[in-house]
């Protein structure tokens, strides 16, 4: 090519040369009519009007396209069942809310497989937040937990009081740990292992995203999601409840779950005061000096950058803009909203048809749990089984993010999340008056999110968020590594078909949730 561009150019030259002044002449008319051409032709591109961004409401109601994608946690290389022989006993207090504590459950599953240790059921903060003493046993079906683990690691409900050592029996005496952030597997194969081998226990406080969640080994990772989406299970008056609420919501139509995070604690944490009266600031202030470091927080810079969440009103106008109308009924799960009616009027006004869990329990048992984990639970679960899930303030929000993981594990459940900094300068803009293409710019951010298909995860996505592709497979795979393994758990839980009038789809979470 570079050879013909360069007797072209000669060729050019002589033919100039040869005509003279005249010849030259002709060669720089034909340059500059080919350059206006070229020019009209970029500001043409740049001129032109875009594409409408159209969004389908009627497709966000189903799945997002699975690719030939499917949920499967089996392992697929060799995975020895726990040995007799344990080096020791793993306690851990899982500290934080409902999924906090849940995240904490499956790392500290992983832990004690790394270290060949006997897991201690694991304990539940009841100190924090919650104020709630029910523990693991009043959440989680104990049983059920042991039984599907059972070839992945040993769990006891109490540890002895002595154990085994060189033939002689000892005392057992925790040694107790704090835990670096984020430690990686080396440090439960030296640190941790050598005091668990030399008291017989460790106790690892707090246990709060204690595990690196970024494993370079594939197997580790689909132990979590074992834990996550398999072992984890409600007890049964949980998920009887929250069967029953989703059955009335359902009962009318499609329904959407929005976790609305427009509480104290968050909008203290992100520091996003300005929109407040002058005493919820200082309320928020306060809050914020109690429970979190200092750090210097500017409203403007944050809201910028995608750092509040979205008021209720902006929930609306997100929303209506992508086409959704007063008929859609809202689930809202969420604890109680910072600033009450002023800010829920606007959202009102736009949805009417607003529920929480108080609103569609006939029962009357969550009102007598207004601050415990059992509404954390019931919520949980609508989340997970509505038809669409939004969150408003996904990181860091445990919640969202287990929520939005599990949809995306049991089939791709549509999901919208905002992309917070794309719509902040369209919000703002809309505020100082500029409302022309308000929707059409909401809906061309939103057409940049995946929906909740399948998608790479990129840092800082948490693997909770999204663990694809260690707990997928297909199968017919171009890559051996993403074949779908002969025993396959997920594949078994589909088979299992219904149960009590129980859809499949409904089932295969409600069983293994």
């Amino acid at each position: 090519m570079r050879r013909h561009g360069g007797q072209r150019y000669h060729h050019l030259i002589k033919n100039a040369n040869g005509g003279g002044v005249k010849g030259m002449f002709k060669v720089l008319s034909i340059a500059v009519i080919l350059l206006v051409i070229f020019m009209l032709a970029i500001m043409k591109t740049f001129n032109s009007p875009l594409p409408p961004a159209d969004i389908n409401v009627d497709t966000l109601w189903q799945s997002a396209a699975a690719g030939g994608w499917r949920p499967s946690s089996a392992p697929r290389s060799h995975w020895p069942p726990p040995t007799k022989e344990t080096n020791g006993y793993l306690r851990v207090r899982c500290n934080g809310g409902l999924t906090q504590q849940r995240t904490a459950i499956c790392n500290a599953v992983v832990a004690a497989r790394i270290m060949n240790a006997t897991l201690v059921l694991p304990e539940l903060d009841a100190n924090s937040f919650w104020n709630d003493t029910s523990g693991f046993k009043g959440l989680y079906d104990l049983e059920h937990f042991v039984k599907t683990l059972r070839n992945d690691v040993n769990i006891v409900e109490r540890m002895p009081e002595f154990w085994e050592k060189n033939g002689k029996r000892k005392k057992i005496k925790p040694f107790k740990i704090d835990p670096p952030r984020d430690a990686p597997i080396s440090w439960y194969e030296t640190k941790a292992l050598e005091k668990m081998r030399e008291h017989g226990a460790i106790y690892l406080s707090p246990f709060s995203h204690r595990l690196a969640e970024e494993i370079d080994k594939p197997e580790y990772q689909r132990l979590r999601c074992r834990v996550n989406y398999h072992a984890l299970k409600f007890k049964s008056h949980i998920m009887e409840l929250s069967k029953s609420i989703v059955d009335r919501l359902r009962g009318q139509g499609h329904f959407m779950a929005i976790h609305l995070r427009f509480e104290m604690d968050m909008l203290a944490f992100a520091g996003c005061y300005d929109i407040f009266s002058q005493a919820e600031q200082e309320i928020l202030k306060e809050y914020r000096k109690v429970n979190f470091a200092p750090k210097e927080l500017v409203y403007n810079q944050r809201r910028a950058i995608g750092k509040c969440p979205l008021t209720p009103e902006e929930v609306g106008l997100l929303l209506r803009s992508m086409g959704f109308d007063n008929k859609t009924r809202i689930y809202l799960a969420s604890g109680e909203l910072f600033g009450g009616e002023r800010f829920m009027g606007p959202f009102r006004s736009m949805f009417p048809r607003l529920e929480n869990h108080s609103t569609v329990d006939i029962t009357g048992e969550l009102a007598k749990n207004t601050r415990g984990l059992l509404g954390s639970a019931v919520d949980y679960m609508v989340c997970l089984l509505a038809d669409i899930f939004m969150p408003t303030y996904d990181g860091p929000s445990n919640f969202a993010n287990n929520i939005i993981g599990q949809r995306l594990y049991y089939g791709f459940r549509t999901t919208l999340v905002p992309d917070r900094k794309g719509l902040a300068p369209v919000y703002i803009a809309r505020e100082n008056g500029e409302t022309a293409g308000f929707e059409e710019a909401v809906r061309r951010v939103m057409l940049k999110t995946n929906f909740g298909g399948p998608h790479k995860r990129i840092p800082p996505e948490s693997f909770y968020t999204n663990s694809w592709p260690e707990c997928f497979c297909q199968k017919s795979a171009k890559n051996p590594a993403d074949e779908c393994p002969v025993t396959d758990s997920s594949e078994s839980l589909e088979n299992s078909g219904t149960s009590e009038g129980v859809s499949i789809k409904s089932n295969l979470v409600s069983e293994t949730v």
